[in-house]
């Protein structure tokens, strides 16, 4: 049998891959249908596309690089025959594996010591690089390539930083410079007005200077992240391929890659830059020859969905409006309400022990001044909006650090509330219930109605603390239950945990 002329990697939309060399295939990251989510919150591909998976040329081997829900999608591995094997990192959650192993399939976990060879495909996956943020630090990054070749590597960095080992192993000529460097945009950049998890609501805190602007996050990407990867001849943009739920501005700025590859191709000349839309077709040759691109026919584009949601982009940028957050989640039933309530009182001790643990702990534990002088021991607030009973109410709860506990406390204007606590976080009472639940994750929260203020930098506001205290990684039992809701829709399971 003749060796394969190389590998080709087909976008089927923000980070999903799938890779063969014509007689051996691997799904990268499965998100087959046109929208994903944990929980009934979906989160639409962008740009809108249909994925025919009867078409699809059936994978030999799903690579799951990581937990995150815009990575892993159990309505999209069902669509898959349960025979084909599921490869993870040695750190993925437990939860994760178990969910896949219900759906039928069979998981495996590979440490960076141990290629998958798949046919004539080598995989391997490394770890995430140590100074990736501790949300990300479970990221296995792909290293591909055709078996017994040199010099056509593909590294797919995913979510994280470039692994310290993959470094190492260039730099002491181990392994040859990659031909093709997948980075991953995640920005997420939303317009001036709109919800943004980034977002400060201190007065001067936020504006459209404080955003990310196209121009930092090419630098980011190709500067930046690609420097250890010195000798990469091309690099492709992938990620931010997602609008965010109601999202009245359509797609995030800067989510268009291949207008972000065109710019990049004008402003540098260290390595070509390649931008492809879901279906584009990238195949690394085995020899020398360049890169060139196709299309897939079982990957359709809805171009009058893009052109709609593009238009809604122009109007919201012509004409900016602040945009008023709203629930993600239902309404909780009136049955549910002393249910709920009993839950909030058990979880919020716990919350407050946790958050000692984050950066917001750190910087709260050691300021003692705070716009009117020294502050006392409560140093954060947690506004929950529309609490059982009482529509358009607030209720407040006073994080003191020397329990720490949250402490019941009467509601103020949120500018009273900015005054007196250099912290805060908005949440509508039933979302935060919905995260206890298992029924939404945390990100879904703060990507969809979360709003907030800091001191300090970015990460030191309370989004990044309630990535830590309630990510897959630190409660995979929330996890569990999340995942226990889609198989339940799936039929794989009879009811979910409460």
């Amino acid at each position: 049998m003749a060796a394969p002329a190389g590998l080709e990697l087909t976008f089927l939309g923000h980070q999903t891959w799938h890779i063969t060399d014509g007689l051996s295939t691997v799904l990268l990251d499965p998100i087959l249908a046109e929208a994903f989510g944990a929980g009934n919150l979906q989160f639409p591909i962008w740009p809108p596309r249909s994925v025919d998976v009867a078409a699809m040329p059936l994978p030999d081997a799903v690579i799951l690089s990581h937990e995150h829900l815009d990575h892993f999608h159990l309505p999209s591995l069902n669509l898959l025959p349960k025979t084909v094997p599921v490869y993870t990192g040695i750190t993925t959650p437990a939860a994760v594996t178990d969910a896949i192993e219900v759906l039928g399939f069979t998981v495996h976990r590979l440490n960076h010591t141990t290629p998958l060879t798949v046919g004539d495909i080598e995989i391997t996956l490394y770890p995430a690089g140590a100074r990736t943020l501790f949300w990300e630090q479970r990221v296995a990054q792909p290293l591909v390539r055709l078996a017994g070749s040199t010099g056509n590597d593909v590294f797919i960095g995913v979510d994280a930083d470039v692994s310290d080992l993959y470094i190492e192993q260039l730099a002491d000529g181990t392994l040859a410079p990659p031909r093709l460097a997948i980075v991953s945009n995640n920005a997420q950049t939303v317009p001036y007005g709109a919800l943004g998890a980034d977002n400060n609501l201190l007065p001067g805190m936020d504006g459209p200077r404080n955003r990310k602007t196209g121009i930092s996050i090419l630098n980011g990407l190709l500067i930046d992240y690609c420097k250890p990867l010195d000798g990469v001849a091309d690099v492709a943009l992938c990620g931010n391929g997602f609008t965010a739920p109601r999202s009245p501005h359509g797609p995030f700025l800067y989510a268009d890659h291949a207008a972000l590859a065109d710019a990049a191709n004008a402003l540098q000349h260290l390595f070509r830059v390649h931008g492809p839309r879901p279906g584009d077709r990238l195949t690394v040759s085995r020899g020398a020859g360049p890169i060139t691109t196709s299309r897939a026919a079982w990957v359709q584009l809805d171009q009058a969905a893009e052109a709609r949601a593009a238009e809604e982009q122009r109007s919201f940028l012509a004409d900016p409006k602040e945009v008023e957050p709203t629930p993600i989640t239902a309404p909780l039933p009136e049955e549910e309400w002393e249910t709920a309530q009993t839950l909030l009182a058990e979880e919020l001790p716990r919350m407050a022990r946790e958050l000692i643990a984050t950066r917001m702990g750190a910087l709260a534990s050691g300021i003692h001044d705070y716009l009117h002088g020294p502050v006392g021991s409560r140093r954060a607030v947690l506004r929950l909006l529309d609490p059982p009973g009482v529509e358009g109410s607030i209720e407040s709860y006073a994080w003191n650090i020397t329990g720490p506990a949250w402490e019941l406390v009467s509601s103020t204007s949120r500018e009273e509330a900015m005054a007196a606590y250099p912290f805060g976080i908005e949440i509508f009472y039933q979302d935060l219930i919905a995260v206890f639940q298992g029924r939404a994750q945390i990100w879904d929260v703060v990507g969809g109605s979360y709003q907030g203020w800091h001191i300090g930098e970015p990460l030191d506001s309370p989004v990044y603390a309630l990535f830590a205290v309630y990510g897959e990684h630190q409660r995979p039992d929330l996890a569990a239950r999340c995942y226990e809701h889609s198989l339940t829709a799936l039929g794989y399971i009879q009811g979910a945990t409460a």
